[in-house]
């Protein structure tokens, strides 16, 4: 039996951050994962394998639509789908292998095998017990279903499916008109689906700011998804290769049914707690099904410890990423801080979206006066000359002090856009302070300080 200072259960981008931390913050470490690569979810079925097939359908779209207008002649590439999983799978394999060098170089044990927790201070992996003096549970989250739905991963699949398909299908219905779903939907899109999502509410990326929901779901609509919205899906019948999808319109109760040869379920995650034995332990648990932490990220058992998506808050890999060091922080005897106000969201669509504090919704619900400071790609050089003129930034400031309270992006670069607002709120800058900052011309974050200076005298290019 080992005995460790810390034992984190889950190698996702929560728990593997966490442990780098603790390893720099001099404490004894161990990893807990029962995949044969370390990760979770993020690395190896979810953000990174999903970015590799976001650009390569990406390029087959610039080569297939705007190539010929740069002058860029030549008969459009044809897409050959086994290599193109072959450079998604080469991908996890640096990343993965990346994050097992880094438990190597900061002396953290990967004690491999699935985890439980007989009892507060012990961890078991397969038939051994491993003491510690704290743990640290981030086990991450899993698919969350629907009643009448059954997922087989080759017909109806989750996003774990949707990343290895035998084939491109023809007709692709998805579930969820949330990122994950707009994302993969768009990669088959891109590459000849035809696709369907269908929505039980009435607008996309549900929690979004309404005009940003608007006009992206117009853009999209452009690029040839269609979208069914309030529609709430009954079942799914399915054989080996094809399913038939049966939904309601709440408006008028009326029955549909829709045949796709691959349906995406994209309703959600939930948290993956399974077999960790927290009914035992007496760990208390929201209504949701998430792990309840204090602002220190323990639980209500002593020295146990939780992170990312198995507690409250958006189920982001950087969201984890913070709160796994401000835990090792605060297992260390030191101050761990997650400001929860200032955590972007970003969709990697093309073009990308892109968000971070209050929405117009929000502020309004909160009788709190605001200013919006808006301004349109269709203004920026840059954006003009590499056809990626759609969408808008748009900045929230309160109305009497000037501080920046949100933003909102749709357009190029926009995940990487929004840090410079981030920055700017971690620091309460006013809109001002930006608006007064120079910015290099010619670039996609001129569109930043144009949507600032909007919050003032006015946009100089709009």
């Amino acid at each position: 039996m080992a005995s460790y200072d810390v034992i984190i259960i889950g190698s996702g981008p929560g728990g593997y951050v966490c442990a780098i931390r603790c390893a720099q913050r001099g404490l004894k470490t161990a990893i807990v994962e029962g995949r044969d690569t370390l990760g979770g979810t993020c690395l190896n079925v979810g953000c990174i394998p999903s970015k590799a097939l976001l650009h390569a359908s990406h390029m087959l779209h610039e080569a297939e639509h705007n190539f010929a207008a740069m002058g860029l002649k030549g008969k459009s590439p044809s897409v050959d789908w086994k290599q193109m999983l072959s450079y998604k799978d080469d991908t996890i394999g640096q990343n993965t292998k990346g994050v097992e060098f880094l438990m190597k170089k900061n002396k953290v044990d990967w004690l491999k095998g699935w985890g439980s927790i007989p009892e507060a201070g012990k961890v078991k992996v397969g038939d051994e017990v491993h003491e510690a003096k704290s743990i640290v549970i981030a086990s991450g989250s899993e698919p969350a279903s629907l009643p009448g739905v059954e997922v087989d991963e080759k017909v109806v699949v989750t996003s774990t499916g949707a990343l290895e398909l035998g084939k491109v299908p023809k007709k692709m219905v998805v579930i969820g008109a949330g990122v994950i779903g707009l994302e993969l939907g768009s990669v088959y899109k891109r590459l000849g689906s035809e696709v369907q999502v269908i929505e039980f509410l009435d607008a996309i990326t549900p929690g979004m700011d309404a005009e940003v929901q608007r006009s992206f779901q117009k853009i999209l609509k452009k690029q040839g998804i269609d979208f069914t919205m309030g529609a709430a899906v009954q079942k799914v019948d399915a054989t080996k290769t094809k399913a038939k999808v049966t939904y309601k319109l709440r408006k008028d109760d009326s029955e549909h049914v829709v045949d796709a040869d691959v349906v995406l379920v994209a309703t959600g995650r939930k948290p993956y707690t399974d077999g960790l034995g927290l009914d035992a332990l007496g760990i208390e648990m929201t209504k949701r099904g998430q792990i309840a932490v204090d602002a220190h990220w323990q639980t209500n058992v002593p020295g146990i410890y939780a992170i990312g998506d198995v507690i409250e808050g958006p189920m982001l890999a950087h969201k984890a990423e913070d709160e796994g060091m401000a835990a090792a922080d605060q297992i260390a005897g030191h101050h761990g801080h997650v400001n929860y106000g200032v955590i972007p969201g970003v969709i990697y669509t093309h073009p990308e979206v892109s968000n971070v504090g209050e929405t117009e919704e929000t502020l309004k619900e909160q009788g709190r006066k605001y200013k919006a400071g808006k301004f349109s790609f269709m203004g920026n050089g840059r954006a003009k000359a590499n056809f990626a003129a759609d969408g808008f930034v748009k900045i929230l400031a309160d109305a009497e002090t000037d501080r920046i309270l949100g933003a909102h992006i749709i357009g190029p670069g926009a995940g990487d856009l929004i840090h410079e607002i981030c920055v700017a709120m971690e620091f309460g800058a006013s809109a001002e302070d930006l608006a007064l900052t120079c910015h290099a011309h010619p670039t996609y974050s001129e569109a930043v300080r144009e949507a600032a200076l909007a919050c003032g005298l006015g946009a100089i290019h709009s």
